[in-house]
């Protein structure tokens, strides 16, 4: 995708993506939550493309976890069931960086959801910091303090 903005999480994504079967990127509204996940994607699929669509992922969550890896499922809390899905298909398939699962809402929890450990990573991001949006620049860091 032209345009996108390196973000300070991307290195953590991939290492995550290295590590985890799942990746959920979570944070507010409008911070790029799909944009950054669309970066790491083999595929994607949209829940709030189609009222449909998010009721065939409920009903058969197997229709959308099909597709290249990293597989990004955008607004996948639309599809509560999807959760339990990925979990499983994390553990047949046994390999890292299998899905990136995206959203501006969790849920509320249920005696039927899976923590997701040892499965599931998940990341935070928070709007541009001004050295991302180019208005500053790394030049003091915390990390370099004393």
């Amino acid at each position: 995708m032209s345009g996108y903005t390196r973000r300070m999480v991307d290195s953590l994504l991939l290492d995550s993506l290295d590590t985890f079967g799942a990746v959920i990127i979570e944070g507010p509204r409008a911070v790029g939550k799909t944009t950054t996940g669309l970066q790491l994607a083999k595929s994607s699929v949209r829940l709030d493309s189609s009222p449909e669509l998010s009721g065939l992922a409920e009903a058969s969550p197997r229709s959308v976890l099909t597709g290249d890896t990293p597989r990004l499922i955008d607004e996948w809390q639309l599809a509560p069931t999807l959760w339990n899905a990925v979990r499983h298909e994390v553990d047949q398939r046994g390999a890292p960086g299998q899905f990136i699962l995206t959203g501006s809402a969790t849920p509320a929890d249920d005696v039927t959801r899976h923590s997701g450990a040892g499965r599931f990573r998940r990341v935070t991001l928070r709007p541009m910091s001004l050295a991302e949006s180019g208005e500053g620049t790394n030049d003091v860091a915390l990390s370099a303090m004393p």
